[in-house]
């Protein structure tokens, strides 16, 4: 058998008892605790924090640039219309299904196999294996929590599903909570200053306009109006009408630009929850993309976000899976990608100089 066949055959093995461990956001415990002992169970060394969990090549030195492999073990809540078990691995037609088979368990069982077939020889870097938690809801006690205490990171490979093709930029978030302020009065009479009109106002600038840089890879800034909220009862004028905005950034602007921008563009009070999740990108001059490029992949932009957003240094957003099936009733993997994800990352990382 050859060395691929057999780290295929563990990494959807382990995959298909991760599913059968429920791991939604801020609820991994168990998970984390299986994931623990299996690699323990493989030999390596394992540190942890909370949920998150991660081991250090065992030939680890400071005169390597290091390159760290992460992936995430939440998933989201399983949503309508399953129509098989979310819980229950099940295998059809080559197809894996299960919660977190695509979003990310496949890039987290790939990733966690090639860095143990890493670490059997001596390579020019060093190798950070991460397995995070409260990715899906960008939770501070996730990889947010870890990154400050690890060694110094050259670069970084993040698993999500890409198809194996490298995301060198992708979008960050910036969610707002938007309030317009006017005065309660009777609906009967002609009294008070209605909220919601003085906010369509505003939702209509949300809607309409249009920031001027646009990126190449990532298309323009998108902002959308996703929740509105008033009124107390139908015969009282509402004095306060909130609404929240989604905005999804390029890189071409900080989310602290884009809030300053808008700021001065809208008559309603404006507060960000985070300006921590900015857009990401890493040039296809870097010697990974170039390799990647060698080996016939294409660079693209990706407009979801990932745990990239928190990280200082390089990083490249690669593993199997359809972005597609995320978030999706009856999420799938195919076993052939977690194989051909295995072969690729073992292909770019063998031998590779940074």
């Amino acid at each position: 058998m050859k060395i691929t066949e057999l780290l295929t055959s563990e990494a959807i093995a382990l995959l298909q008892a991760l599913i059968r461990i429920p791991s939604l956001s801020r609820e991994e415990e168990t998970a984390a605790n299986f994931l623990q002992q299996y690699i323990e169970e493989k030999g390596m060394e394992t540190y942890r924090k909370g949920n998150n969990i991660w081991c250090i090549s065992p030939m680890f030195t400071l005169d390597k640039p290091t390159i760290l492999l992460n992936s995430h073990i939440d998933t989201v809540k399983p949503v309508n219309g399953w129509i098989k078990e979310p819980f229950t691995p099940t295998i059809i037609d080559d197809k894996l299904f299960g919660l977190g088979s695509n979003d990310a368990g496949a890039s987290l069982v790939s990733l966690l196999h090639v860095f143990l077939e890493l670490c059997r020889s001596n390579q020019s870097y060093n190798l950070i294996f991460l397995a995070s938690c409260e990715e899906e809801v960008s939770g501070k006690a996730g990889i947010e929590s870890i990154l400050p205490g690890l060694p110094p990171i050259s670069f970084a490979i993040v698993g999500e599903p890409t198809e194996m093709q490298p995301a060198i930029a992708e979008k960050g978030l910036m969610v707002l909570d938007v309030t317009a302020v006017g005065r309660a009065g009777h609906a009967a009479r002609n009294e008070g200053e209605n909220a919601i009109y003085k906010a369509l106002k505003d939702i209509e600038w949300f809607r309409d306009f249009r920031f001027e840089k646009v990126s190449p890879l990532l298309g323009p800034v998108k902002m959308s109006v996703t929740m509105v909220s008033a009124g107390t009862q139908h015969n009282v004028i509402p004095d306060r009408c909130t609404f929240v905005v989604d905005i999804r950034s390029n890189e071409l602007y900080s989310n602290e630009e884009l809030f300053k921008l808008i700021s001065e563009q809208v008559s309603s009070e404006v507060k960000a929850r985070s300006f921590r999740l900015n857009s990401s990108q890493i040039p296809e001059e870097h010697p990974f993309i170039k390799r990647c490029i060698q080996a016939g992949k294409v660079p693209f932009g990706s407009p979801t976000l990932s745990d990239q957003a928190l990280m200082s240094y390089p990083s490249v957003k690669m593993g199997p899976g359809h972005s597609s099936r995320s978030h999706t009733a009856d999420e799938f993997i195919k076993l052939q990608e977690i194989e051909e994800a295995i072969e690729t990352y073992l292909e770019l990382l063998s031998g590779f100089r940074l």
